[in-house]
């Protein structure tokens, strides 16, 4: 113990790249934290990061209409990439901060993470931002901004790069007849690279805001070489719905026929003056439905508790209904049964919601179950007893739902050629109507999004959907517990049927064709590799039949004039640019970000149609031993072998997708 501490003199060390000291700690101050890792706040670097600092502007204008200060906003992209939002509410504060006496109010909010009047209930009720980081954000990856502000009569305005002011704040003299706050920002292209805003996304996005609050009105500007030609969206317009989420469902649902002739709106107060909740809802006599919800105007595309009390009292409010007139089936629905071919708005106004994660996917705030579900029973009651032919109508055609969900769980089978087995099936896979496995095919693809766009491009007499999350389990380096355990595993295995590793039999697979159908990027091909080598190692016979498959989807779509093409990659677009589009002055290339991105119609046409598709078949070639090597070089744990691997083959690699 002596020895530790020993008063001699140490012998001074130069430092060697494995110590680690007090100096190598880093104090990042201001908005520098945001430059270093942008992913943390807004997702990434790539254009659907890039577009969401224009979400954060937004947002701010639509919590100043929604606590009823502004009632316009007015949206303008330019040609060189910069976008201009401004709306007539009360202006940010430009007086001096109280902890900053020498700095505006104003230029603390644009330079500082967590400052903001949204922590309290004073100046907002409600609102979508909830950590004082957005419009910092935004000022930290552009690298030109400018604000103007007019409060009082008389107008402010102040510049800023890359989190820095550029200028002071500089009153600009007396105006009249105006408030409110104007944003300019330029994306910085250190951050976002060569990065161009979507003229139709931010129109689309300037659209759902105005029907999520009918008492705003918003302008969308775009200069006109944007556009591409021919566009569906004109350069100028302005969007406001009087009757709201009414309105939006209405044209979702334009020319689809559905089960009731009206459908279900209603918007109330929530109990207590929490807030308050709209929603809208019909029920399609065919086609599949979908449930877009929002939270303070924030999409929620993961749900949530506000979802969950508002399934909730549908079941409940139909279920006692049937009661109601005599009908004894009813008891047997399920929210399952509602929810199925019915499309579903919902907005809900709460005062500090909980979300799940900095991205707000899903609210999870636990009161909210409850004050939809109370909010919005007393509207659903009403509207099934005003009608009771309507009612009777969507009460049949539910109970012949839950009917048919009964059946399906007593009659299908593990096997279609043995009437004996039963199977589990995972809910969510969208199963094929024919019995027999010839001429049927499953789809597995990634997500839920992904997922809604094939079920509605498919062919529901043979073809299924399997939507699994995120990336499958690696199973060269994973134990047979935890491949046993991993819920996706399970889930691929139920739907086929077949069974895996010593239990595989392939007289009881469900399907001829299994194809993998993901992105066409580097993320897409990864899970690719992970599912092939899944196959490979559990259900090897599989893949030597010949029933394993990769879908093929384009990664552009070209088009100019009334021609367009569709570009499988780099090399078919240069291609195509040559050959079909020669001498074209002006060709619009649309990059897929991914399956869920792209349109039903157009992933049924380039990617699951079978007149029009291409499928690439797997395939094991006669030297096994060498593949079950190279599969356990790659894909197992020993990480050295990969790294062997990269550096004999990195010179032959052309193109890097990062």
């Amino acid at each position: 113990m002596s020895d530790l501490f020993s008063s001699a003199p140490a012998r001074k060390k130069e430092k060697d790249s494995s110590s680690y000291t007090a100096d190598d700690i880093e104090i990042l101050e201001g908005l520098e934290p945001v430059r270093r890792r942008p992913g943390m706040y807004i997702g990434g670097t790539d254009e659907n990061a890039m577009h969401h600092l224009v979400n954060e502007i937004l947002d701010n204008a639509m919590d100043e209409a929604v606590a009823g200060h502004a009632t316009r906003i007015d949206i303008r992209m330019t040609k060189n990439n910069e976008i201009i939002i401004a709306d007539n509410g009360r202006g940010i504060p430009v007086d001096p901060h109280p902890k900053y006496p020498k700095k505006s109010a104003l230029e603390v909010i644009l330079t500082l993470l967590h400052s903001g009047g949204k922590f309290s209930d004073k100046a907002y009720q409600t609102s979508g931002g909830l950590h004082g980081v957005g419009i910092s954000v935004v000022n930290a990856l552009s690298d030109d901004m400018w604000v103007e502000v007019a409060r009082d009569g008389v107008l402010y305005r102040q510049s800023f790069s890359r989190g820095h002011p550029t200028t002071k704040l500089e009153n600009k003299g007396a105006v009249k007849g105006r408030r409110g706050t104007v944003v300019s920002f330029h994306p910085d292209g250190q951050i976002f690279g060569d990065a161009k805003f979507s003229p139709l996304r931010i129109h689309n996005l300037a659209r759902s805001k105005a029907y999520l609050f009918r008492g705003v009105e918003i302008a969308f500007e775009c200069d006109a070489e944007l556009l591409p030609e021919p566009s569906n969206i004109p350069a100028k317009t302005v969007f406001k719905f009087p009757k709201g989420l009414l309105d939006y469902l209405t044209s979702e649902l334009e020319g689809l026929p559905t089960i009731t002739p009206l459908p279900f709106y209603a918007q109330a107060d929530l109990a207590d003056k929490k807030g308050r909740v709209e929603c809208a809802v019909a029920w399609l006599s065919e086609d599949e439905g979908f449930i877009r919800s929002y939270c303070n105007t924030i999409p929620t595309p993961q749900g949530g508790t506000h979802e969950s009390g508002f399934r909730t009292m549908l079941a409940r409010g139909l279920k006692n209904y049937g009661e109601l007139i005599g009908n004894k089936k009813a008891s047997q629905i399920t929210a399952d049964d509602i929810l199925d071919g019915a499309s579903i708005m919902l907005s809900v106004f709460i005062r500090d919601p909980q979300f799940q994660g900095q991205t707000k996917d899903k609210l999870v705030s636990a009161e909210a179950a409850r004050l939809v579900d109370n909010a919005t029973k007393d509207y659903f009651d009403h509207w099934l007893t005003n009608d009771p032919a309507r009612s009777k109508m969507l009460l049949e055609a539910i109970i012949e739902k839950a009917e048919e969900r009964k059946r399906a769980k007593e009659d299908k089978e593990l096997s279609r050629k043995s009437p004996t087995r039963k199977l589990r099936l995972p809910g969510k896979l969208a199963d094929c109507s024919r019995s027999a496995a010839a001429g049927t095919e499953i789809f597995i693809v990634e997500g839920d999004s992904a997922g809604g766009s094939a079920k509605q491009g498919r062919h529901r007499e043979t073809q299924a959907i399997l939507p699994l999350r995120g990336k499958i389990l690696n199973v060269v380096s994973a134990t047979r517990d935890k491949i046993r355990d991993n819920q996706e595993i399970q889930d691929l295995t139920q739907a086929l049927g077949c069974g895996m590793g010593s239990a595989f039999k392939l007289a009881n697979l469900r399907y001829e064709r299994v194809i993998i159908m993901t992105d066409a990027d580097v993320d897409g091909a990864h899970i690719s590799s992970l599912l092939m080598t899944f196959f490979y190692t559990q259900m090897k016979e599989l893949v030597e039949k010949g029933h394993l498959y990769l879908a093929q989807p384009p990664l552009y779509r070209l088009t100019s004039g009334n021609s367009s093409f569709y570009a499988m990659n780099d090399a078919h677009k240069d291609e195509l640019l040559k050959t079909a589009f020669k001498g074209k002055s002006k060709v619009d290339i649309s990059r897929f970000k991914g399956l869920g991105e792209m349109p039903a119609k157009q992933l049924k046409e380039t990617t699951m149609n079978p007149e029009t598709r291409t499928l690439l078949r797997v395939t094991v070639q006669d030297a096994q031993a060498a593949l079950d090597n190279l599969v356990e070089r790659l894909m197992g744990k020993n990480a050295e072998s990969r790294f062997d691997f990269i550096q004999q083959n990195a010179s032959f690699v052309r193109e890097v997708d990062v």
